[in-house]
């Protein structure tokens, strides 16, 4: 079975941070992502999607973003039962971040959650590491080996 969900859209509010009883960090938030078609009077179309990220996810999310900005979701889509408050049976459908990053241009992603955003290397990814930043602009031919070539190359 596979269940991967890749979506690219706006958030329609501020996410919302919460801790569950013992102390792990969640953050809900609902992103409108575009149809790719309109309707006969031209009108584009959205879904608004829930979405739902735990632990480092949700405190990126929660300090990086908020109305309006566009994000990129991966993740898997979840099912799940309840009963509301008036005793009738709800099913709600989510997708569980895996993965979150920005999308658009730095000035885009300038201000909102963050007075002043850091700059690629001082920012976490959603997996709660510091992303490696590597740069090939600059360096010498020092820097780097030749492959010896015993004609049993893959390809």
């Amino acid at each position: 079975m596979f269940n991967k969900a890749i979506l690219i859209g706006r958030l329609v509010a501020d996410p919302e941070l919460r801790q569950t009883p013992n102390g792990v960090s969640v953050c809900t938030f609902r992103i409108a992502v575009d149809r790719s078609y309109s309707s006969k009077d031209g009108e584009r179309q959205a879904d608004f999607l829930d979405i739902v990220a735990w632990r480092e996810r949700a405190e990126f999310v929660s300090r990086y973003f908020n109305k309006g900005k566009l994000i990129l979701v991966e993740g898997s889509i979840q099912a799940r039962n309840y009963t509301d408050k008036n005793d009738q049976k709800r099913t709600a459908v989510e997708v569980i971040a895996e993965n979150l990053r920005f999308v658009g241009s730095k000035s885009e992603n300038q201000g909102g959650g963050a007075s002043a955003l850091p700059s690629d290397s001082d920012v976490p990814s959603s997996r709660g590491q510091y992303p490696a930043q590597t740069s090939y602009s600059s360096g010498s031919a020092e820097d780097f080996a030749e492959i010896e070539d015993d004609g049993d190359l893959p390809f």
